[in-house]
């Protein structure tokens, strides 16, 4: 009996010191499309999308905040129908770097081709960049893009296998808006872009006519300029009440239910003060120029993106002006917007201080670079982290109006970095890289830093600061530009804006309020713990006043005419009842 016991304890101890069997280890996903949905070799981002949210498709859940789901891309060079490409775990990812990090459980997932096209720049660069197909560069819905179905897969401890997804639908094409009694949609070939980018490129505006044009020929309107990022068509304006049939929706960004609802009794009211008797006649417009970089240009004339700036000024607004009766002077436009608005409305009246006669910034995105954001680019030498020698702390880059944090500024670059290398996420961070940076020797933007790890170019930073840091180019030039800017700048902003814009708002107002011959006669405003985008309403919230944009301005505009405009001009044909 001992020996059995014996023998039975020495095969126990020999079974427990031999290693288990090891687990295979994997983490590959195969992705192809068929001659069923296209048979021609792409060229493109191809992004593959992991969500454990069944609440929607995972192209719409991938974002820079709390909520967002799995993404991780790669570029793809003439891919052809039928052949295979494979993620595996060295495709860098967001938020997860690598598929092997994945937590295991069940996904759905979906992979999508952000397809690219051929540009031959005047500049001699041949790049590849995803061009506008009427979405406003949105890579989840542009038509054209290649996109698959979801369907669930478990991720087990040990990774998955044999996951193979098609891309065997196509994003359809979209409808464009149709024209009405109030509302026309305008487009035109812009000569100066189409030879930058080598290929015929279009401008776009949505028209919104004052009441009484038919009837009144005679009559010649101011013009107002409404920047933003791009409409679909003309926002805010509805002649019929909010349907009493639509189910009321709750908007998480405003606490607030049944915001759809207020959003269309704002734009009726708007109608309505549109039509009173006493409302001053305008031309409003909305435009549309989106570029292979992003949903709007900027803009200015850059030299990743050509010149925009010219385009619509010189082209575009002359043309509209043409057709609908527009005063076609100076004096006679403004200049209004917010966020990514309202830095262009503000960079426009600085770049053409002459053609607009007023501006209306709200919100704006960075106008001084020592607060881009939270970060000094020409001070700092990382934009992910704060310099300590013994402690990790990275930098934020939203925050509600409590300070509470929902994403830094190194998690929200490698997302874009995961949509797109070499600026072509079509993201925040890479517009204002493919406006503001000189043209690399490849023919895209040059980084303004690493957007792996945030080292900062210093050469690149200098490069913006002379021609898009607007409060450097305001102080350095203010002996030649005060005098066509003085009584033209307004600005708003509130403390506690999500994305810290209000720090460079600060630098801003500090600068022109040392302004001396001249001073520079206009406003800076702030709203007491007002989120993006306060825009200068100090009686109502964010909610309500983001959809009075087109008419909270007009008596300030009126007054600026009135104290403005030249000796002579028509300042009585627009004024009907």
């Amino acid at each position: 009996m001992r020996k059995i016991l014996l023998v039975l304890v020495v095969v126990a101890f020999v079974m427990g010191c031999s290693e288990p069997p090891k687990l295979e280890h994997k983490f590959t996903i195969d992705v192809s499309y068929s001659a069923e949905v296209d048979s021609l070799a792409k060229d493109g981002r191809l992004l593959l999308m992991l969500s454990s949210d069944d609440s929607d498709e995972p192209r719409f859940q991938i974002n820079d905040g709390l909520n967002t789901q799995l993404i991780f891309g790669m570029n793809v060079e003439n891919w052809a129908k039928d052949s295979v490409l494979t993620f595996d775990e060295t495709v860098f990812g967001y938020p997860y770097e690598s598929l092997k990090d994945v937590p295991p459980g069940e996904y759905n997932v979906q992979a999508l081709l952000n397809v690219y096209e051929t540009f031959n720049l005047s500049t001699g660069h041949t790049v590849k960049l995803p061009m506008d197909n009427g979405e406003g560069q949105q890579w989840q819905k542009s038509p054209g893009n290649l996109y698959s179905k979801p369907f669930k897969i478990r991720v087990a401890s040990n990774g998955f296998e044999n996951v193979s997804v098609d891309l065997d639908q196509v994003i359809a094409p979209i409808a464009e808006p149709e024209d009405t009694k109030w509302l026309k949609h305008v487009k035109v070939k812009s000569e100066k872009l189409s030879e930058f980018w080598g290929r015929d490129i279009f401008l776009g505006a949505h028209v919104l006519l004052p009441k009484g044009f038919e009837e009144h020929p005679e009559a010649k309107y101011p013009l107002m300029v409404f920047h933003g990022h791009f409409p679909s068509d003309f926002g805010g304006f509805r002649t019929t009440p909010p349907d009493p049939k639509m189910k009321p929706e709750y908007s998480e960004r405003f606490s607030l239910e049944g915001y759809n609802v207020i959003e269309q009794q704002e734009a009726y009211d708007f109608y309505k003060r549109w039509n009173e008797p006493d409302f001053p006649r305008f031309i409003i417009i909305e435009i549309q120029h989106p570029t292979p970089y992003y949903d709007d240009s900027y803009a200015v004339n850059s030299a990743n993106q050509g010149p925009y700036g010219d385009a619509i000024t010189y082209e575009l607004i002359p043309e509209i002006e043409k057709q609908f009766r527009g005063m076609g002077e100076g004096w006679s436009r403004f200049l209004y917007g917010g966020s990514t608005g309202g830095w262009e409305a503000l960079a426009v009246q600085v770049k053409y201080p002459d053609e607009y006669n007023g501006c209306f910034a709200a919100c704006p995105d960075p106008i001084d670079f020592r607060a881009y954001t939270l970060t000094n680019i020409y001070e700092d030498e990382n934009a992910y982290f704060y310099k300590s020698a013994h402690k990790t702390l990275e930098v934020p880059s939203h925050r509600n109006y409590l300070g509470q944090i929902q994403s830094t500024l190194r998690q929200g670059n490698h997302l874009e970095l995961v949509l797109g290398d070499k600026s072509r996420s079509g993201q925040q961070w890479d517009i204002w890289e493919a406006t503001y940076s000189p043209q690399g020797d490849d023919g895209y933007p040059e980084r303004i830093w690493d957007k792996k790890t945030g080292d900062i170019d210093p050469k690149v930073a200098e490069y913006w600061k002379e021609n898009f840091d607007l409060r450097h180019i305001l102080e350095r030039d203010w002996d030649k530009l005060g005098d066509n800017l003085k009584g033209k700048i307004h600005i708003y902003c509130g403390d506690m804006d999500n994305y810290y814009l209000n720090n460079a708002v600060y630098l801003m107002e500090d600068f022109l309020e040392s302004t001396t011959e001249p001073y520079y006669e206009g406003e800076v405003l702030y709203g007491d713990r007002d989120e993006h985008c306060w825009n200068g309403d100090p009686d109502q919230p964010n909610a309500i006043t983001r959809l009075r944009y087109n008419s909270m301005y007009v008596p300030k505009i009126m007054e600026r005419i009135e104290k403005s405009a030249p000796k002579g001009a028509d300042l009585t044909s627009w004024r009907y009842k």
